[in-house]
């Protein structure tokens, strides 16, 4: 067994195998367990390792996964091909059982065309663009790996994602992300994986009907008019896809209104961030892209603001499921060279204050943002243009002008944001960026922009289900999973639950497998 090294500090600059020849002169190998970058002030930047040190004697060891096969002729159904879909049947064939995969929107080969033409012309496929196709939201949104959760499936999770072509030091790293493009090469050869191993996948065919009897689920109805028939359905469909949510209330599912939060997007040159973050060495080659985070508690309200999803190097993308709602969001390529960072800064929507009433209270609230966002847009005949104002405006309620610019391959139109929101959220914005001023010097900068509507970052309805079985509390053979269910929030978080469920659902086709063989 290795000898654990924490906290071993390493200069910029400074070679880390030579520090452990001082420290540990007979070591024969080590594997890094965490890697972060350490920029408080009044320090020098510089790297903090967490290893794991082997002697002359000793090896690596191997990292187990419970893999024991089943067998059953039960196909399980997976309702979305996100992480949580994804990674659900990852697990589902690694237990030797092949399952249907359906996808509303397309491969992500075909997909980005019809993003393309989204951010080009404005022309919106509703069933194909940056929320829906395969892959999910987490397509195009930096494929940030970093998790708040606690669980052991996620070194198998940052594994598996090498395996198919990841960089191998998402395994250690503290902040691990893909980037964007380099996401979308590991989607195929899952897909392919996956097909290798007897799944199915249905692309470009909507999910329109779950079937029941007597709440127990039987199958699945498609757009294309196909009944497909399991008593297992997994539903992954994503925190976009509210005709799925309809669907269910019409069923009787057991649904609650959950708190969520939204708010703007802002964008600072990369260039400040480095600075405020790194100092003299903001250039240095080793430290790359620089991030933040920034959180402000309103006591007397209880209310907090946060920033979310912040994307180094990046671009702020539109992001919308209708043609007439604009969504905004960010996301990095795996360099994260663009000249701009830009991250969520959002504001927690209490249900119970907002909507104490309406289980769909939260859905509303954001569609009827995001269409004010966009009517704020054909005011001013700007087309499919982002919504934008420049932060100093924004705290100061006035118009920017026509001489916004930013990283968003849409474009910018000048739009009064300020007058977006209801008053109690605009000033929650403004007392939080004076208080981020405070944090970090600059943040109020007059080449700061904001984009609308930032209103994706989660759920904003849970669909209950039984903690040890991780089926529907109301509907047998239903598993809701994943960010649309309201039980993750991000890619990592999405792909650990979809292994959960996937998992459960094993254990129930092998014990009616022993049964049947006695």
């Amino acid at each position: 067994m290795g000898k654990k090294i924490k906290d071993l500090k390493v200069n910029i600059g400074q070679d880390l195998e030579e520090k452990l020849k001082i420290l540990e002169p007979n070591y024969s190998s080590y594997r890094i367990l965490k890697k972060s970058v350490d920029a408080r002030t009044k320090q020098k930047p510089h790297w903090v390792y967490s290893l794991e040190v082997f002697g002359p004697d000793e090896e690596p060891p191997a990292d187990h996964f419970d893999l024991d096969p089943i067998h059953t002729s039960e196909k399980p159904i997976i309702v979305g091909s996100g992480p949580a879909g994804l990674f659900a049947a990852i697990r589902f064939v690694e237990k030797g059982v092949p399952c249907h995969i359906f996808e509303r929107g397309s491969p992500c080969e075909k997909r980005i065309v019809a993003i393309n033409r989204y951010w080009r012309y404005g022309e919106l496929n509703p069933e194909d663009n940056v929320c829906f196709g395969e892959g999910g939201a987490g397509l195009y949104s930096d494929g940030k790996l970093i998790t708040r959760i606690k669980s052991p499936h996620i070194p198998y999770v940052m594994r598996k994602f090498v395996e198919f072509g990841a960089p191998a030091e998402i395994e250690f790293l503290a902040n691990p992300h893909v980037g964007s493009d380099r996401i979308r090469r590991l989607i195929p050869v899952m897909r392919q994986y996956l097909i290798n191993k007897g799944c199915e996948f249905h692309f470009n065919t909507k999910v329109e009907e779950i079937l029941c009897e007597d709440r127990q689920v039987t199958g699945i109805k498609t757009s294309r008019g196909e009944t497909f028939h399991s008593h297992h359905v997994v539903l992954a469909t994503g925190h976009s896809a509210e005709d799925i949510f309809h669907h269910l209330s019409d069923l009787d599912v057991a649904m609650e209104g959950k708190s969520f939060a939204m708010g703007l997007r802002v964008e600072h040159p990369q260039k400040w961030v480095n600075q405020t973050q790194y100092r003299e060495y903001s250039e240095h080659p080793e430290l790359g892209s620089a991030n933040y985070k920034l959180t402000y508690h309103n006591k007397r309200e209880d209310v907090g603001v946060y920033s979310f999803c912040m994307c180094p190097g990046g671009y702020v993308l539109s992001s919308g499921t209708e043609a007439d709602g604009v969504v905004c969001n960010g996301m990095s390529n795996f360099k994260r060279n663009s000249i701009y960072a830009n991250a969520a800064i959002v504001v927690s929507i209490d249900h119970e204050k907002y909507f104490p009433e309406d289980i769909f209270g939260g859905l509303k609230m954001r569609r009827h943002l995001e269409h004010k966002a966009y009517a704020m847009v054909q005011e001013k005949n700007m087309g499919h243009k982002m919504p934008a104002q420049s932060m100093v405006d924004f705290l100061l309620g006035r118009d920017s002008g026509g001489n916004l610019m930013g990283s968003s391959p849409s474009g910018l139109a000048s739009t009064r944001l300020d007058q977006l929101f209801p008053d109690k959220i605009y000033l929650h914005l403004c007392e939080a960026f004076e208080r981020f001023q405070g944090k970090m010097k600059g943040f109020i900068d007059p080449h700061a922009n904001l984009y609308a509507v930032e209103s994706r970052t989660s759920c904003p309805v849970r669909i209950l289900r039984d903690d040890d079985s991780f089926q529907s509390t109301s509907h047998k053979g239903l598993y809701p999973c994943g960010e649309g269910a309201g039980f993750a929030g991000g890619i990592t978080s999405a792909a650990c639950d979809g292994i959960r469920v996937a998992e459960s659902i094993c254990q129930q086709l092998q014990s009616q497998t022993t049964i049947s063989a006695q």
